[in-house]
Formats: structure tokens, C-alpha cells, sequence
């Protein structure tokens, strides 16, 4: 857009015009077009558009991995899309330093992989966790050992597998993670002249933040460009209905676990009697051997059942299920 005059530069313009000071003909748009320069060695292969479509994406992404990484460390997760950019691939490998998380992800069907560089606080601090700790990270960097590299292979295929999801509506991929580098001296995947779109992704698993940034070599997303635009990716989402959106989510709630109890009965004795309580004492309940048990699902009663064995194990035999309406 062209630069907007003020009131006042609007007058000193036409006074100037009309004491002759400015010839109207000097002024006079001659037709030339500007030409802009066009750097060879960074095509613009990927436009506003494609970037724009690819932050959606990778927004919906982040949803997924901030509801489905707490289920492995055990912390709050939250993920938020910071920007994304498109450079050569020689200016990401230059910004990586040693040691360093790098997953080469086989974007299958698609030629060629992608690359998912994970901040190694986030690293120290996932593999924290995993292990039972509080989920700090370490204050002096330290190259990874093998058995920590098998811990963050984990959580990667986690993260990886979620990707099928937001790309559905572009094409249909099955990413398989083919191995991690922590050497940036071996990050050498692609030619150093491709141009690649980077998506930054800010992370912050409990009181530890880090960033993790996607790299999408042109040459793999070549085939997928033109579906890489808002309009395409907006119309082929309302396409799906909201029937698979019901499957999804009640595919995840059927892997939900529940707490279940199921009560013996119950009984009131004195604190006398409950201090001087002793291994093989007996304490009479208000329910019989034969009666039904309650069974409850958190703290709402669900079930019926009858006590028995199951191998060496106590069990209950449901024997019937108490609707809402009941």
C-alpha cells in the first residue's frame, strides 16, 4: 500500500502546484514497472499461504500433543505455534549446535523425510519424568546416553504417530520415526540449497519450556502444494461430517481409565475398638455372604455383583447394571 499524505502535506502539495514551484508533469506516473530483485539462490517456493495453511495445521497439532503427551510425564502440557518461516536448509543445519535432538521422520507416502529438532532442556527434563523424577532439567548440557535416547525415541513415536491427524485433510501419511541424531555434525539429510518451511512450536512441560521446530523440505511436500492453502484445507475439513469427529473422540474416551470399587459393606465400631484392632479379628459388616454387592465407578454406583474367585485373585460376577433412570 502506498504511503497516505496527511491533511497538511496535502496543502503545501497544491500550493507548490499552484505557485509553479512543482511541475504536474514531472509527477506524472510514465508507466514503468518496478522491478524486484529475485534472489536465485532463495526461491520463494513456499508462499505466505503455504505457510499460513501449515501454521493451521500444525496448531491442530499442537492440540493433540497437549492432550495426549500428559498421559506419559504425568505434567501439564501446553504447546503453542509460534511462526513459521521458509530458509535453506544450510541456514537451520548452521543454527544447531552439539548435543542436539534430532528425529528424522519417514513422511511416507511422501519422497524424502522430515526433521523434528527437539530442545534438549525438554529432552533432559521428558526423560526426568519418564524415570520418576520431578521433570527438572539438567543445569550443564551432557551428550544423551543410550538408554536416555530409547526413553525420548518413546515419547518421539508418541508425538509422531499424532501427525496423521492434522494432515488428513492435505493427504494421507503414515509417519514412522527412522532414528534420532544428537551429532549436528550428521544432520547433512538434504541438499544445504533446498529450501525447507519451519514451523517453531513453543513447549512447556510443567515449569520447563523449550521449543521444537519441524522442518518440511520443499521437495517432500512438492506433490501436496496445491492443497496447501486455506481454502482446500477449510473445505476438505467440513467434507468429513462431524460422524469421524464422534468416532475420534469416542475412539479416545474408550481408552480412559476408570477407577473401580467394589464394596464389601460396611460397619461403625468404636476408636477403642478400631487402636486395639489385630490380625484375625473379625468385624461383623450389614450385609450378608449371599447378598449382591455395590460396585462403583469413581464414587457413582454403577453395578451390582456377586463376590467370588477369579485364579488366586478376589473377584465379583456383575450381575446387574444400574441405568441413570434407576
Amino acid at each position: 500500500m502506498g504511503e497516505v499524505l496527511s491533511q497538511s502535506e496535502i496543502d503545501s502539495l497544491l500550493n507548490a502546484l499552484n505557485s509553479g514551484e512543482l511541475d504536474a508533469e514531472e509527477i506524472k506516473d510514465n508507466g514503468e514497472k518496478h522491478v524486484k530483485d529475485y534472489d536465485f539462490a532463495r526461491p520463494a517456493k513456499f508462499s505466505k499461504e503455504h505457510l499460513r495453511t501449515m501454521e493451521i495445521i500444525f496448531e491442530h497439532y499442537g492440540r493433540l500433543l497437549s492432550t495426549n503427551l500428559p498421559a506419559y510425564l504425568r505434567k501439564t502440557v501446553q504447546v503453542e505455534v509460534e511462526n513459521s518461516e521458509a530458509v535453506t536448509y544450510s541456514e537451520f543445519s548452521n543454527s544447531l549446535s552439539n548435543p542436539v535432538l534430532l528425529g528424522v521422520v519417514n513422511f511416507d507416502p511422501m519422497p524424502g523425510s522430515i526433521i523434528i529438532e527437539m530442545a534438549t532442556n525438554l529432552g533432559y527434563a521428558m526423560v526426568d519424568r519418564m524415570l520418576g523424577g520431578m521433570g527438572a532439567p539438567l543445569e550443564r548440557s551432557r551428550e544423551f546416553s543410550e538408554i536416555e535416547i530409547l526413553i525420548i525415541e518413546r515419547i518421539m513415536n508418541a508425538c509422531i504417530n499424532l501427525l496423521s491427524e492434522p494432515w488428513k485433510n492435505v493427504a494421507e501419511i503414515h509417519p514412522r520415526l527412522e532414528r534420532i541424531e544428537t551429532n549436528s555434525q550428521f544432520a547433512q539429510f538434504i541438499s544445504p540449497s533446498e529450501m525447507i518451511a519451519i514451523i517453531t512450536i513453543n513447549i512447556k512441560v510443567g515449569d520447563v519450556e523449550g521449543r521444537m521446530n519441524v522442518c518440511l523440505p520443499y521437495m517432500t511436500l512438492e506433490d501436496v502444494m496445491d492443497r496447501l492453502n486455506t481454502k482446500y484445507w477449510f473445505s476438505s475439513m467440513q467434507a468429513r461430517g462431524d460422524q469421524e469427529y464422534t468416532e475420534i473422540l469416542e475412539s479416545l474416551l474408550s481408552k480412559v481409565q476408570m477407577p473401580i470399587k467394589a464394596v464389601l459393606g460396611q460397619s461403625t465400631i468404636s476408636v477403642n475398638d478400631f487402636i486395639n484392632l489385630q490380625v484375625g479379628d473379625i468385624i461383623r459388616l450389614d450385609t450378608k455372604a449371599e447378598e449382591e454387592l455395590n460396585v462403583y465407578v469413581g464414587n457413582i454406583r454403577k453395578f451390582t455383583a456377586l463376590p467370588g474367585a477369579s485364579g488366586d485373585h478376589y473377584a465379583v460376577r456383575v450381575t446387574t447394571v444400574i441405568r441413570e433412570e434407576q
